[in-house]
């Protein structure tokens, strides 16, 4: 079994090598093979940890039990720590290198809201790294670590507990506003992460599962309801696969999936029915992304369904440290309530490079703005002198029918936009007029786009009658 400190050097290191790491090249699709090989998700023993057999009990709060099976699970070399059919209470979970959080069919892990369950940890929150609530089910550090099972782990947030924390009321700010400035603040000062603490009495909501500076992760099969805010969250982590999920949580910032400064990321076979973006790739905000300076790269996202959500996959809007290598493949994305299907957001306080983006078979029914959305004035937009980039952004076989737009596109004076491809697609009902500016070159080829109604030319001359 791997030294706990020696494995923290060898993390440590690891994000250093990622840091300093310049962009390889990703041509197409010909690289795809090649980053889905390195992505290989953990095994464990086969032994089994049940919770009952460390004092659970479905009638009494079960933190305590659970962590003393992770403890054992641990140190015995890893295994399955099992939960078993019924409903538990839990607050804050800290897994272990080698241990498989197993929750059965037929099982619920409820989280609890109370907050002296939820110990400071290090997290990063909204991208910028800080002393907070820990996630509910964490990990720092460690390696061969899983979620998995086809039962049920649902964060129990209402508007009177964590959701509310963020209610815009529109007659006072929202309860977690003043905190979320203070840190942002914090994160361009360069106050030593130590020093930026948050927790009770600052209304910073936890995500749900959070590993931090791991490898080799798997999270798989488990239904997630009801999320304080971000579900599945990794950050610094190194070869992690997400894969059967159906992801359920409507409340405020509730985003299905964000890897945030990761390397090696498959994202597979879920579904996400979320309150804000469904998938959301991240690498830190502002001054703080650039102080960590580790960019997301290596992403795969296929076979998946997105139904409602700001964005299907997103890129930002979290991205100063940079994004590239996202492959997009064999989704289904529909909902009234979904907004966009391929969305960029970034700004020139954030800035960073998002390149090198595919996206291919991909069926869109209903969205709300377009199938593509580059937005580069978003909340701060031009006004910072951080360039923000995009380019070099492949879509083929998309296809959509109904959408009001295929493209809504904005840049400003000295962004990039470049090299956005679309071909061999075909979208349908589009009822407003296309949005491109302060773009460089788009190109579209084989491209079919058809109004919701015909419309006919002026003073079109009619087809010669058949002989």
């Amino acid at each position: 079994m791997t030294k706990p400190i020696a494995l923290s050097l060898l993390i440590v290191a690891a994000a250093a090598f990622l840091s300093r790491m310049t962009a390889q090249p990703v041509s197409g699709w010909e690289e795809y093979g090649r980053i889905a090989e390195a992505i290989v998700a953990p095994t464990f023993p086969n032994r089994d940890f049940p919770i009952t057999e460390f004092g659970a009990n479905p009638h009494a709060d079960a933190t305590a039990a659970i962590q003393k099976a992770i403890e054992a699970c641990h140190l015995a070399g890893g295994g399955r720590v099992v939960i078993p059919d019924g409903t538990w209470r839990t607050g804050a979970l800290r897994l272990k290198s080698n241990v498989n959080l197993h929750v059965s069919k037929g099982a619920t892990l409820l989280f609890s809201f109370d907050l002296s369950q939820y110990p400071i940890v290090y997290t990063r929150w909204e991208g910028v790294e800080c002393m907070n609530f820990s996630p509910f089910i964490y990990a720092f550090e460690q390696e061969n670590i899983a979620v998995t099972g086809e039962g049920t782990i649902d964060g129990g947030a209402t508007l009177e507990t964590w959701w509310g924390w963020n209610r815009k009321s529109g007659r006072q700010p929202p309860l977690q506003r003043a905190a979320r400035d203070k840190l942002i603040e914090m994160g361009e000062a360069n106050v030593p992460v130590e020093q930026r603490v948050f927790g009770p009495g600052h209304f910073l909501r936890p995500n749900f599962i959070q590993p931090y500076r791991c490898r080799n992760v798997l999270i798989e099969g488990v239904t997630i309801l009801r999320s304080p805010m971000w579900e599945i969250h990794p950050v610094l982590c190194e070869n992690v696969t997400v894969r059967g999920l159906t992801i359920r949580s409507h409340g405020s910032n509730n985003d299905g999936c964000d890897p945030e400064s990761c390397r090696n990321v498959l994202i597979e076979k879920c579904v996400f029915d979320t309150g804000d973006d469904c998938i959301a790739i991240k690498s830190g905000r502002n001054g703080d992304g650039r102080r960590v300076a580790v960019p997301t790269e290596n992403v795969i996202v296929r076979n998946c369904v997105m139904k409602d959500g700001h964005g299907g996959v997103v890129l930002g809007s979290e991205c100063s440290g940079g994004i590239r290598n996202v492959f997009v493949e064999n989704c289904e994305m529909d909902s009234p309530n979904l907004d966009r299907a391929l969305r960029f957001k970034n700004n020139a306080v954030r800035g960073g490079v998002l390149e090198n983006v595919f996206m291919r078979n991909v069926k869109i029914g209903r969205v709300a703005e377009a199938v593509l959305t580059i937005d580069l004035l978003y909340e701060e937009g031009a006004k910072g002198p951080f360039k923000p980039v995009v380019r070099n952004v492949h879509l083929e076989k998309v296809t959509s029918t109904h959408s009001p737009r295929v493209m809504y596109i904005r840049g400003f004076e000295g962004a990039v936009i470049d090299g956005i491809h679309i071909r061999d697609s075909t979208f349908t009902g589009i009822t407003e007029s296309e949005v491109v500016d302060h773009a460089g070159t788009v190109t579209l080829h084989k491209v079919t786009i058809l109004p919701a109604k015909p419309v006919k030319g002026i003073k079109s001359v009619p087809a010669p009658a058949t002989p």
